[in-house]
């Protein structure tokens, strides 16, 4: 399962509950799901919480948890405040434009002590596909800044956070949209290239060999994302 959080490191566990804040089809759902966390993903894109919704349930009564997807944005959720002993938002922030408005929220619904894991494009990477093209921040539903770790996790200050620590992934990935740019974004994917590179990725997904290469090397060279993983503070 490719995840951008590292699930050991946001310390999931099974008597939690955790939002996932954007969550698409739901991999880090399935994944706290799978340690035995109970799950609710929020997104806004109805068609890919429909794709994910039945097998989530399903899932979760096998394992005699709880899986929910709520429809929702980031900056209503429609959860009470303390809700949930864990939060991941993944590669959103770089689509909004109130950054500290969503992290806000995010607090909010996160308990005295919970964990956050917050994860954004690497600024490195985004320049690389900037200089590569215009399409990949042009296109609908694109990207509308490039974020610096600093600039995170000062949003994250200002939302009442602290940052405890930093991550990388996805070094694979860097390529693929490298590829992706270089072969016009809007058209890419009738690109051999690129039908190429991506059953490559699909391939070696679940590879311990090529998991420990991209954390080991390519995470350090050319990662996709950054993950920052924030404390809400305890009540004293």
């Amino acid at each position: 399962m490719l995840l951008t959080v590292d699930l050991d490191r946001l310390d999931v566990r099974d008597e939690h509950l955790v939002l996932d804040a954007g969550c698409g089809e739901g991999r880090h759902c399935f994944g706290c799901l799978e340690r035995g966390a109970g799950v609710v993903g929020l997104d806004l894109d109805f068609p890919s919480l429909r794709a994910a919704f039945g097998r989530l349930h399903d899932r979760a009564d096998e394992l005699g948890s709880v899986g929910a997807m709520n429809q929702g944005d980031a900056f209503h959720l429609p959860y009470r405040d303390a809700t949930f002993d864990r939060v991941i938002c993944s590669e959103v922030m770089e689509h909004v434009h109130d950054y500290v408005g969503a992290a806000r929220e995010l607090a909010r619904v996160t308990k005295p002590g919970g964990r956050l894991a917050i994860t954004i494009p690497t600024a490195t990477s985004e320049q690389l596909y900037l200089r590569l093209g215009d399409e990949y921040f042009e296109s609908p539903g694109g990207h509308i800044r490039i974020f610096k770790p600093r600039q995170l996790a000062l949003g994250l200050a200002k939302a009442g956070l602290g940052t405890v620590g930093v991550g990388f992934a996805h070094g694979f990935h860097t390529p693929y949209w490298v590829l992706r740019s270089i072969m016009n974004l809007p058209s890419a994917d009738d690109s051999r290239l690129v039908q190429i590179y991506r059953k490559f990725l699909i391939q070696i997904t679940g590879s311990p060999f090529m998991d420990r290469l991209e954390k080991k090397v390519l995470n350090r060279i050319c990662p996709k994302s950054l993950v920052l993983y924030a404390e809400k503070p305890a009540l004293s």
